[in-house]
Protein backbone atom coordinates (compact mmCIF):
# COMPACT_ATOMS: atom_id res chain seq x y z
CA UNK A 1 0.00 0.00 0.00
CA UNK A 2 1.48 3.26 -0.68
CA UNK A 3 2.13 5.79 2.01
CA UNK A 4 -0.75 8.96 1.40
CA UNK A 5 0.02 12.55 0.53
CA UNK A 6 -0.52 15.59 1.74
CA UNK A 7 -0.15 18.68 -0.36
CA UNK A 8 1.06 22.11 1.41
CA UNK A 9 0.71 24.85 -0.15
CA UNK A 10 2.94 27.37 1.23
CA UNK A 11 6.23 27.27 3.34
CA UNK A 12 5.75 30.00 5.68
CA UNK A 13 3.92 29.29 9.51
CA UNK A 14 1.03 27.49 8.99
CA UNK A 15 2.53 25.49 6.20
CA UNK A 16 5.52 24.52 7.65
CA UNK A 17 3.67 23.46 11.48
CA UNK A 18 1.24 21.74 9.39
CA UNK A 19 4.11 19.49 7.72
CA UNK A 20 5.95 19.14 10.95
CA UNK A 21 2.77 18.10 12.78
CA UNK A 22 1.90 15.64 10.47
CA UNK A 23 5.56 14.02 10.38
CA UNK A 24 4.99 14.36 13.99
CA UNK A 25 1.50 12.60 14.36
CA UNK A 26 0.58 10.71 11.53
CA UNK A 27 2.13 8.33 8.50
CA UNK A 28 1.12 10.73 6.42
CA UNK A 29 4.23 12.43 3.73
CA UNK A 30 4.15 16.03 3.55
CA UNK A 31 4.98 17.59 0.58
CA UNK A 32 5.52 21.73 1.16
CA UNK A 33 5.06 24.21 -2.29
CA UNK A 34 6.41 27.29 -2.25
CA UNK A 35 6.30 29.77 -4.88
CA UNK A 36 9.42 32.00 -3.70
CA UNK A 37 12.57 30.91 -3.69
CA UNK A 38 12.37 32.07 0.31
CA UNK A 39 11.20 29.86 3.54
CA UNK A 40 9.07 31.58 6.05
CA UNK A 41 6.39 33.80 4.25
CA UNK A 42 6.09 37.82 5.74
CA UNK A 43 8.05 35.93 8.53
CA UNK A 44 11.12 35.51 6.56
CA UNK A 45 14.16 36.92 7.47
CA UNK A 46 15.98 38.44 4.27
CA UNK A 47 19.81 39.15 3.77
CA UNK A 48 21.79 41.81 2.87
CA UNK A 49 25.65 41.86 3.22
CA UNK A 50 25.52 39.90 6.66
CA UNK A 51 22.51 41.67 7.58
CA UNK A 52 19.48 40.50 8.44
CA UNK A 53 15.68 42.31 8.37
CA UNK A 54 12.80 40.89 10.02
CA UNK A 55 10.25 41.13 7.69
CA UNK A 56 7.34 43.36 9.58
CA UNK A 57 8.34 42.27 13.31
CA UNK A 58 7.52 39.87 14.82
CA UNK A 59 7.71 38.69 18.66
CA UNK A 60 7.62 35.14 19.46
CA UNK A 61 5.28 35.63 22.05
CA UNK A 62 1.46 34.24 21.93
CA UNK A 63 -0.95 32.90 25.05
CA UNK A 64 -1.29 29.13 23.87
CA UNK A 65 1.21 26.95 26.17
CA UNK A 66 1.57 25.04 22.79
CA UNK A 67 2.49 27.38 21.09
CA UNK A 68 5.41 28.74 23.18
CA UNK A 69 6.69 24.88 23.90
CA UNK A 70 6.74 24.23 20.43
CA UNK A 71 9.04 27.43 19.27
CA UNK A 72 11.04 26.18 22.00
CA UNK A 73 11.58 22.82 21.22
CA UNK A 74 12.78 23.93 17.97
CA UNK A 75 15.16 26.59 19.29
CA UNK A 76 16.46 26.25 23.09
CA UNK A 77 15.87 28.90 25.35
CA UNK A 78 19.60 30.89 25.67
CA UNK A 79 21.28 29.58 28.72
CA UNK A 80 23.41 32.32 29.25
CA UNK A 81 23.99 36.11 27.89
CA UNK A 82 23.25 37.41 24.29
CA UNK A 83 26.25 39.77 23.11
CA UNK A 84 24.25 43.27 24.26
CA UNK A 85 23.14 41.32 27.80
CA UNK A 86 26.86 40.80 28.61
CA UNK A 87 27.99 44.51 27.26
CA UNK A 88 25.46 46.12 29.20
CA UNK A 89 25.56 43.85 32.65
CA UNK A 90 22.01 43.23 31.94
CA UNK A 91 20.24 40.46 34.04
CA UNK A 92 17.55 37.99 31.68
CA UNK A 93 15.77 34.97 32.24
CA UNK A 94 18.45 32.26 31.60
CA UNK A 95 17.26 28.57 31.44
CA UNK A 96 19.01 26.05 33.94
CA UNK A 97 17.90 22.95 31.62
CA UNK A 98 16.51 22.27 28.09
CA UNK A 99 14.51 19.35 27.35
CA UNK A 100 14.36 18.85 23.62
CA UNK A 101 11.39 15.93 22.12
CA UNK A 102 12.45 14.67 18.53
CA UNK A 103 9.94 14.61 15.88
CA UNK A 104 8.04 10.89 16.39
CA UNK A 105 9.43 10.65 19.80
CA UNK A 106 7.54 10.49 23.29
CA UNK A 107 10.06 10.91 25.04
CA UNK A 108 12.65 14.36 26.16
CA UNK A 109 15.87 14.41 26.02
CA UNK A 110 18.04 16.73 27.74
CA UNK A 111 20.57 19.30 26.01
CA UNK A 112 23.06 21.57 27.27
CA UNK A 113 21.61 25.20 27.61
CA UNK A 114 22.85 27.00 24.89
CA UNK A 115 25.12 29.83 24.71
CA UNK A 116 24.05 32.49 21.93
CA UNK A 117 27.44 33.40 21.75
CA UNK A 118 28.75 29.89 20.99
CA UNK A 119 25.14 27.98 19.12
CA UNK A 120 22.90 29.34 16.36
CA UNK A 121 19.95 27.03 17.60
CA UNK A 122 18.79 29.42 20.18
CA UNK A 123 16.21 31.56 20.88
CA UNK A 124 16.80 34.41 23.35
CA UNK A 125 14.51 36.73 25.44
CA UNK A 126 14.12 40.25 24.52
CA UNK A 127 12.61 42.97 26.21
CA UNK A 128 9.51 44.76 24.95
CA UNK A 129 9.18 48.29 24.06
CA UNK A 130 7.36 50.19 21.43
CA UNK A 131 5.89 53.38 20.91
CA UNK A 132 4.55 55.82 19.34
CA UNK A 133 5.84 58.83 17.56
CA UNK A 134 3.55 62.21 17.34
CA UNK A 135 4.16 65.84 17.48
CA UNK A 136 7.97 64.86 17.29
CA UNK A 137 7.74 63.10 20.75
CA UNK A 138 7.32 59.40 22.24
CA UNK A 139 4.38 58.20 23.70
CA UNK A 140 3.62 54.73 25.30
CA UNK A 141 2.29 52.48 22.56
CA UNK A 142 -0.78 51.06 23.66
CA UNK A 143 -1.19 54.82 24.95
CA UNK A 144 -1.22 55.25 28.46
CA UNK A 145 -1.76 58.24 30.85
CA UNK A 146 1.37 58.32 32.27
CA UNK A 147 2.89 61.53 33.45
CA UNK A 148 5.17 61.76 30.08
CA UNK A 149 1.85 61.60 27.82
CA UNK A 150 -0.01 64.14 30.04
CA UNK A 151 2.70 66.16 29.48
CA UNK A 152 3.31 65.99 25.87
CA UNK A 153 -0.22 65.81 24.93
CA UNK A 154 -1.46 68.77 26.81
CA UNK A 155 -4.22 70.15 29.50
CA UNK A 156 -6.72 70.67 26.92
CA UNK A 157 -5.94 67.53 24.70
CA UNK A 158 -6.24 65.73 28.04
CA UNK A 159 -9.20 67.45 28.90
CA UNK A 160 -11.01 66.25 25.21
CA UNK A 161 -9.58 62.66 26.02
CA UNK A 162 -11.30 62.34 29.12
CA UNK A 163 -14.75 63.69 28.07
CA UNK A 164 -15.01 61.78 25.12
CA UNK A 165 -14.14 58.32 26.74
CA UNK A 166 -16.67 59.01 29.46
CA UNK A 167 -19.26 59.90 26.40
CA UNK A 168 -18.22 57.18 24.70
CA UNK A 169 -18.88 54.80 27.97
CA UNK A 170 -22.20 56.61 29.08
CA UNK A 171 -23.93 56.34 25.57
CA UNK A 172 -22.04 53.68 23.48
CA UNK A 173 -23.05 53.46 19.71
CA UNK A 174 -25.21 50.56 19.86
CA UNK A 175 -24.39 48.67 16.48
CA UNK A 176 -20.99 48.74 15.52
CA UNK A 177 -21.06 49.17 11.41
CA UNK A 178 -17.36 49.80 11.36
CA UNK A 179 -13.95 50.16 12.87
CA UNK A 180 -14.41 53.74 13.61
CA UNK A 181 -17.53 52.77 15.36
CA UNK A 182 -15.55 50.12 17.20
CA UNK A 183 -12.65 52.39 18.57
CA UNK A 184 -14.93 54.77 18.93
CA UNK A 185 -16.67 52.57 21.48
CA UNK A 186 -13.50 51.77 23.14
CA UNK A 187 -11.23 54.54 23.60
CA UNK A 188 -13.80 58.04 23.01
CA UNK A 189 -13.83 59.65 19.86
CA UNK A 190 -11.37 62.18 20.94
CA UNK A 191 -8.59 59.88 21.59
CA UNK A 192 -9.45 57.58 18.41
CA UNK A 193 -9.22 60.83 16.23
CA UNK A 194 -5.44 61.86 17.93
CA UNK A 195 -3.92 58.43 18.01
CA UNK A 196 -6.14 55.77 15.71
CA UNK A 197 -7.52 57.14 12.68
CA UNK A 198 -5.23 58.56 10.59
CA UNK A 199 -2.58 55.89 10.94
CA UNK A 200 -5.20 53.26 10.14
CA UNK A 201 -5.68 55.12 7.10
CA UNK A 202 -1.92 54.69 6.56
CA UNK A 203 -2.02 50.98 7.13
CA UNK A 204 -5.20 50.36 5.13
CA UNK A 205 -5.51 53.11 2.70
CA UNK A 206 -8.75 53.83 3.24
CA UNK A 207 -10.92 55.02 5.97
CA UNK A 208 -11.90 53.47 8.74
CA UNK A 209 -15.67 53.59 8.32
CA UNK A 210 -15.09 51.06 5.22
CA UNK A 211 -13.34 48.64 7.56
CA UNK A 212 -15.97 45.83 9.04
CA UNK A 213 -15.38 45.85 12.71
CA UNK A 214 -14.21 42.74 13.30
CA UNK A 215 -10.76 44.11 12.51
CA UNK A 216 -10.72 45.39 15.97
CA UNK A 217 -11.74 42.35 17.30
CA UNK A 218 -9.23 40.49 15.91
CA UNK A 219 -6.01 43.30 16.85
CA UNK A 220 -6.96 45.41 19.39
CA UNK A 221 -8.43 42.02 21.29
CA UNK A 222 -8.96 43.19 25.10
CA UNK A 223 -7.08 46.05 24.92
CA UNK A 224 -9.16 48.73 26.67
CA UNK A 225 -8.20 52.27 28.27
CA UNK A 226 -9.98 50.56 31.63
CA UNK A 227 -7.53 47.35 31.24
CA UNK A 228 -4.36 49.99 30.33
CA UNK A 229 -4.74 51.84 33.22
CA UNK A 230 -5.44 48.62 35.14
CA UNK A 231 -1.59 47.08 34.13
CA UNK A 232 -0.26 50.61 35.07
CA UNK A 233 -1.45 50.52 38.50
CA UNK A 234 -0.42 46.68 38.28
CA UNK A 235 3.07 47.81 37.32
CA UNK A 236 3.76 50.05 40.45
CA UNK A 237 3.40 46.89 42.83
CA UNK A 238 4.47 44.39 40.35
CA UNK A 239 6.14 42.86 37.14
CA UNK A 240 5.29 39.53 35.65
CA UNK A 241 9.23 38.79 34.71
CA UNK A 242 7.80 35.39 33.79
CA UNK A 243 8.08 34.46 29.90
CA UNK A 244 4.50 33.07 29.56
CA UNK A 245 3.10 36.57 31.29
CA UNK A 246 -0.26 34.46 30.82
CA UNK A 247 -2.28 37.47 32.88
CA UNK A 248 -0.98 40.37 30.29
CA UNK A 249 -2.44 41.36 27.47
CA UNK A 250 -0.82 40.76 24.32
CA UNK A 251 -0.49 44.22 23.85
CA UNK A 252 1.00 45.10 27.01
CA UNK A 253 3.63 42.41 27.62
CA UNK A 254 7.01 43.75 28.46
CA UNK A 255 9.01 40.49 27.13
CA UNK A 256 9.22 37.82 24.55
CA UNK A 257 11.76 35.57 23.09
CA UNK A 258 13.33 35.96 19.95
CA UNK A 259 15.71 33.49 17.27
CA UNK A 260 19.14 34.43 17.36
CA UNK A 261 19.09 35.34 13.56
CA UNK A 262 15.09 36.73 13.44
CA UNK A 263 11.86 34.66 12.80
CA UNK A 264 13.14 33.41 9.40
CA UNK A 265 15.44 31.20 11.20
CA UNK A 266 13.04 29.17 12.99
CA UNK A 267 11.04 28.37 9.51
CA UNK A 268 14.34 27.92 8.17
CA UNK A 269 14.79 25.14 11.28
CA UNK A 270 11.68 23.50 10.76
CA UNK A 271 12.18 23.08 6.92
CA UNK A 272 15.51 21.39 7.42
CA UNK A 273 13.63 19.38 10.29
CA UNK A 274 10.64 18.24 7.58
CA UNK A 275 13.50 17.23 5.15
CA UNK A 276 15.79 15.54 7.18
CA UNK A 277 12.50 13.17 8.69
CA UNK A 278 10.88 12.25 5.45
CA UNK A 279 8.72 15.42 4.23
CA UNK A 280 9.87 17.28 1.21
CA UNK A 281 9.60 21.30 0.96
CA UNK A 282 9.94 22.57 -2.65
CA UNK A 283 10.95 25.94 -3.36
CA UNK A 284 9.89 28.10 -6.69
CA UNK A 285 6.72 25.92 -7.20
CA UNK A 286 3.65 27.95 -7.66
CA UNK A 287 0.79 26.04 -7.57
CA UNK A 288 -1.17 27.33 -10.70
CA UNK A 289 -4.20 24.59 -10.97
CA UNK A 290 -6.30 22.93 -8.64
CA UNK A 291 -7.87 19.71 -9.85
CA UNK A 292 -10.93 18.27 -7.94
CA UNK A 293 -14.24 16.12 -8.44
CA UNK A 294 -17.42 14.80 -5.87
CA UNK A 295 -15.97 17.14 -3.05
CA UNK A 296 -12.48 15.91 -3.05
CA UNK A 297 -9.51 17.81 -4.63
CA UNK A 298 -6.95 15.12 -6.12
CA UNK A 299 -4.25 16.88 -7.85
CA UNK A 300 -2.50 20.07 -8.12
CA UNK A 301 -0.42 21.55 -11.51
CA UNK A 302 2.47 23.42 -10.09
CA UNK A 303 5.03 25.68 -11.99
CA UNK A 304 8.32 27.15 -11.83
CA UNK A 305 8.21 30.88 -11.83
CA UNK A 306 11.82 30.89 -13.76
CA UNK A 307 12.07 28.10 -16.15
CA UNK A 308 7.95 28.04 -16.55
CA UNK A 309 8.22 24.26 -16.25
CA UNK A 310 4.99 22.94 -15.09
CA UNK A 311 3.84 19.05 -13.27
CA UNK A 312 0.79 17.82 -11.47
CA UNK A 313 1.38 15.89 -8.24
CA UNK A 314 -1.17 13.79 -6.64
CA UNK A 315 -2.28 14.18 -2.79
CA UNK A 316 -4.48 12.60 -0.35
CA UNK A 317 -4.99 15.61 1.65
CA UNK A 318 -4.43 19.05 0.82
CA UNK A 319 -3.54 22.20 3.18
CA UNK A 320 -4.20 25.51 1.55
CA UNK A 321 -2.30 28.75 2.89
CA UNK A 322 -2.63 30.57 -0.57
CA UNK A 323 -4.73 34.04 -0.78
CA UNK A 324 -8.14 32.94 -1.04
CA UNK A 325 -8.50 34.71 -4.20
CA UNK A 326 -5.80 32.91 -6.14
CA UNK A 327 -7.04 29.75 -4.35
CA UNK A 328 -10.45 30.11 -6.09
CA UNK A 329 -9.03 31.77 -9.64
CA UNK A 330 -6.56 27.94 -9.91
CA UNK A 331 -9.98 25.53 -9.06
CA UNK A 332 -11.26 26.89 -12.93
CA UNK A 333 -13.98 27.73 -14.67
CA UNK A 334 -16.45 25.43 -12.40
CA UNK A 335 -16.00 27.06 -9.04
CA UNK A 336 -19.76 29.06 -8.75
CA UNK A 337 -20.39 32.28 -10.43
CA UNK A 338 -21.08 34.04 -7.44
CA UNK A 339 -18.04 32.35 -5.43
CA UNK A 340 -16.01 33.23 -8.34
CA UNK A 341 -17.13 37.14 -8.12
CA UNK A 342 -17.00 37.46 -4.49
CA UNK A 343 -13.41 35.81 -4.18
CA UNK A 344 -12.22 37.84 -6.51
CA UNK A 345 -13.34 41.18 -4.96
CA UNK A 346 -11.40 40.46 -1.81
CA UNK A 347 -8.42 43.09 -0.91
CA UNK A 348 -5.08 42.42 0.26
CA UNK A 349 -2.71 45.01 1.91
CA UNK A 350 0.75 44.59 0.42
CA UNK A 351 3.87 46.91 2.36
CA UNK A 352 7.51 46.98 1.54
CA UNK A 353 10.37 47.56 3.74
CA UNK A 354 13.63 50.64 3.37
CA UNK A 355 16.54 49.14 5.54
CA UNK A 356 18.91 51.54 6.34
CA UNK A 357 22.44 51.35 7.63
CA UNK A 358 23.70 54.55 9.61
CA UNK A 359 26.80 55.51 11.51
CA UNK A 360 24.40 57.03 14.14
CA UNK A 361 20.68 58.20 14.89
CA UNK A 362 19.75 62.09 14.93
CA UNK A 363 16.97 60.98 18.01
CA UNK A 364 18.46 60.50 21.33
CA UNK A 365 17.83 58.19 23.68
CA UNK A 366 16.07 59.97 26.62
CA UNK A 367 14.64 57.15 28.30
CA UNK A 368 15.97 55.29 31.21
CA UNK A 369 16.92 52.09 29.43
CA UNK A 370 20.47 51.22 28.49
CA UNK A 371 21.16 50.31 25.34
CA UNK A 372 24.56 49.47 23.42
CA UNK A 373 25.92 52.76 22.28
CA UNK A 374 22.95 54.09 23.83
CA UNK A 375 20.43 54.10 20.49
CA UNK A 376 16.87 54.29 21.39
CA UNK A 377 15.73 51.48 23.04
CA UNK A 378 12.66 51.04 20.73
CA UNK A 379 11.90 47.52 18.85
CA UNK A 380 9.74 49.53 16.60
CA UNK A 381 8.12 53.00 16.75
CA UNK A 382 4.65 53.30 15.27
CA UNK A 383 5.04 56.94 13.48
CA UNK A 384 1.92 58.79 13.52
CA UNK A 385 2.67 61.87 12.17
CA UNK A 386 0.94 62.84 9.07
CA UNK A 387 3.57 64.76 6.73
CA UNK A 388 5.21 61.50 5.94
CA UNK A 389 4.34 58.29 4.44
CA UNK A 390 6.31 56.05 6.24
CA UNK A 391 4.21 53.83 8.97
CA UNK A 392 6.40 52.27 11.53
CA UNK A 393 9.89 52.21 12.12
CA UNK A 394 11.91 49.29 13.40
CA UNK A 395 15.69 49.52 15.57
CA UNK A 396 17.01 45.96 14.52
CA UNK A 397 20.11 46.21 16.87
CA UNK A 398 17.28 46.08 19.63
CA UNK A 399 15.50 42.89 18.42
CA UNK A 400 18.83 41.10 18.20
CA UNK A 401 22.46 42.14 17.98
CA UNK A 402 23.31 39.10 15.81
CA UNK A 403 21.17 40.55 13.16
CA UNK A 404 23.82 43.29 12.52
CA UNK A 405 27.36 42.37 10.61
CA UNK A 406 28.82 45.47 12.34
CA UNK A 407 27.18 46.21 16.05
CA UNK A 408 28.77 49.58 16.07
CA UNK A 409 26.59 50.66 13.35
CA UNK A 410 22.42 50.90 13.43
CA UNK A 411 20.57 49.35 11.06
CA UNK A 412 16.84 50.31 11.02
CA UNK A 413 14.11 49.21 8.64
CA UNK A 414 11.55 52.44 7.78
CA UNK A 415 7.59 50.42 6.50
CA UNK A 416 5.50 51.64 4.24
CA UNK A 417 1.99 50.53 3.67
CA UNK A 418 0.65 49.87 -0.28
CA UNK A 419 -1.58 48.10 -2.62
CA UNK A 420 0.56 45.77 -5.05
CA UNK A 421 1.24 47.37 -8.49
CA UNK A 422 -0.08 51.45 -7.23
CA UNK A 423 2.75 54.23 -7.58
CA UNK A 424 5.27 53.20 -4.21
CA UNK A 425 4.85 49.80 -5.24
CA UNK A 426 6.31 50.09 -8.59
CA UNK A 427 8.64 52.89 -7.73
CA UNK A 428 12.73 51.72 -7.74
CA UNK A 429 14.50 50.76 -5.17
CA UNK A 430 16.88 53.90 -5.39
CA UNK A 431 13.78 56.34 -4.87
CA UNK A 432 12.29 54.27 -2.14
CA UNK A 433 15.70 54.17 -0.23
CA UNK A 434 15.89 58.41 -1.48
CA UNK A 435 12.13 58.49 0.43
CA UNK A 436 13.04 57.00 3.48
CA UNK A 437 16.29 58.76 4.16
CA UNK A 438 14.07 62.37 3.07
CA UNK A 439 10.91 61.49 5.37
CA UNK A 440 12.85 60.56 8.49
CA UNK A 441 15.63 63.56 7.80
CA UNK A 442 11.94 65.44 7.67
CA UNK A 443 10.53 64.25 11.40
CA UNK A 444 14.80 64.40 13.21
CA UNK A 445 14.79 61.09 12.98
CA UNK A 446 18.25 60.71 11.37
CA UNK A 447 19.97 62.73 9.28
CA UNK A 448 20.84 62.02 5.60
CA UNK A 449 24.82 62.21 5.29
CA UNK A 450 25.09 59.36 8.46
CA UNK A 451 23.40 56.62 5.98
CA UNK A 452 25.71 54.57 4.67
CA UNK A 453 23.65 52.09 2.54
CA UNK A 454 20.27 51.00 1.71
CA UNK A 455 17.94 48.12 0.36
CA UNK A 456 14.58 47.57 -0.08
CA UNK A 457 11.84 44.64 0.55
CA UNK A 458 8.96 44.12 -0.57
CA UNK A 459 6.20 41.51 0.82
CA UNK A 460 2.78 41.25 -1.26
CA UNK A 461 -0.39 40.46 0.19
CA UNK A 462 0.90 41.06 3.48
CA UNK A 463 -2.63 41.63 5.21
CA UNK A 464 -6.11 40.31 4.04
CA UNK A 465 -8.33 43.34 4.25
CA UNK A 466 -11.72 43.83 6.12
CA UNK A 467 -13.31 45.60 3.32
CA UNK A 468 -13.82 44.80 -0.45
CA UNK A 469 -16.44 41.71 -0.69
CA UNK A 470 -15.28 40.88 2.72
CA UNK A 471 -18.59 40.98 4.45
CA UNK A 472 -19.90 38.19 1.84
CA UNK A 473 -16.52 35.73 2.70
CA UNK A 474 -18.77 33.44 4.07
CA UNK A 475 -20.16 32.24 0.92
CA UNK A 476 -16.72 31.41 -0.19
CA UNK A 477 -15.57 29.54 2.73
CA UNK A 478 -18.90 27.36 2.66
CA UNK A 479 -17.85 26.85 -0.35
CA UNK A 480 -14.38 25.46 0.03
CA UNK A 481 -15.50 23.77 2.93
CA UNK A 482 -16.98 21.21 0.74
CA UNK A 483 -14.38 19.66 0.24
CA UNK A 484 -13.57 17.28 2.99
CA UNK A 485 -9.86 17.15 1.96
CA UNK A 486 -9.29 20.80 1.81
CA UNK A 487 -8.00 22.01 4.64
CA UNK A 488 -7.92 26.33 4.60
CA UNK A 489 -4.98 27.43 7.78
CA UNK A 490 -2.82 30.54 7.95
CA UNK A 491 -3.27 34.54 7.59
CA UNK A 492 -4.13 34.44 3.92
CA UNK A 493 -5.60 31.02 3.39
CA UNK A 494 -8.16 31.64 5.84
CA UNK A 495 -7.98 35.52 4.76
CA UNK A 496 -7.81 36.46 8.82
CA UNK A 497 -5.32 38.68 9.96
CA UNK A 498 -3.86 36.48 12.04
CA UNK A 499 -0.80 36.70 14.17
CA UNK A 500 2.13 33.91 13.53
CA UNK A 501 0.42 31.66 16.36
CA UNK A 502 -2.75 31.90 15.53
CA UNK A 503 -1.22 30.60 12.11
CA UNK A 504 0.06 27.69 13.67
CA UNK A 505 -2.81 26.98 15.61
CA UNK A 506 -5.17 26.51 12.51
CA UNK A 507 -2.39 24.56 11.07
CA UNK A 508 -2.35 22.21 14.47
CA UNK A 509 -6.10 21.79 14.54
CA UNK A 510 -6.26 21.04 11.07
CA UNK A 511 -3.88 17.93 11.12
CA UNK A 512 -5.81 16.82 14.21
CA UNK A 513 -9.13 16.89 12.23
CA UNK A 514 -7.08 14.33 9.90
CA UNK A 515 -5.91 12.23 12.52
CA UNK A 516 -9.14 12.14 14.37
CA UNK A 517 -11.33 11.81 11.41
CA UNK A 518 -12.96 15.53 11.71
CA UNK A 519 -15.15 16.20 8.61
CA UNK A 520 -16.20 19.50 10.10
CA UNK A 521 -13.76 22.73 9.58
CA UNK A 522 -15.36 24.40 12.53
CA UNK A 523 -12.82 24.03 15.13
CA UNK A 524 -9.95 25.49 12.52
CA UNK A 525 -12.14 28.60 12.06
CA UNK A 526 -12.61 29.38 15.50
CA UNK A 527 -8.81 30.02 16.75
CA UNK A 528 -8.63 33.49 16.85
CA UNK A 529 -12.05 34.65 17.11
CA UNK A 530 -12.59 37.24 20.31
CA UNK A 531 -15.63 35.82 21.99
CA UNK A 532 -16.41 38.78 23.73
CA UNK A 533 -16.89 40.88 20.58
CA UNK A 534 -18.99 38.23 19.20
CA UNK A 535 -20.78 38.13 21.98
CA UNK A 536 -21.35 42.15 21.86
CA UNK A 537 -22.83 41.69 18.72
CA UNK A 538 -25.07 39.26 18.86
CA UNK A 539 -26.99 41.21 22.05
CA UNK A 540 -26.89 44.65 20.39
CA UNK A 541 -28.19 42.85 17.05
Amino acid sequence: MSKRIAIIIGAGPAGLTAAYELLDKTDIKPVVLEATPEIGGISKTARYKGYRIDTGGHRFFSKSPRVMDWWKNILPLQGAPARDDRILKREVPIAQKVYLRDLGEKEKREIEPPDPEKKDRVMLVRQRLSRIYFLRKFFDYPISLSKDTLFNLGLIRIIKIGLSYLWAKLFPIKNERNLEDFFINRFGKELYQTFFKDYTQKVWGVSCQEIKPEWGAQRVKGLSVKRALGHALKRLVTRDKSIEQKRVETSLIEQFIYPKFGPGQMWEEVARLVNENGGEVHMNQKVSDIFYRDNRVYEVEVENPQTKEKKRIKGDFFFSTMAIKDLIEAMGKDVPEEVKCIASGLSYRSFLIVGLLLNQLKIKNQSQIKTVNDIIPDNWIYIQEKEVKVGRLQIFNNWSPYLLADPDKVWIGAEYFCDEGDQLWKSSDQKLVELAKEELSRIDIIQKEDVIDGVVIKVPKSYPAYFGTYDQIDVVKNFLNEFENLFLIGRNGMHRYNNQDHSMLSAMIAVENVVEGIKSKDNIWAVNVEAEYHEEKKSSS
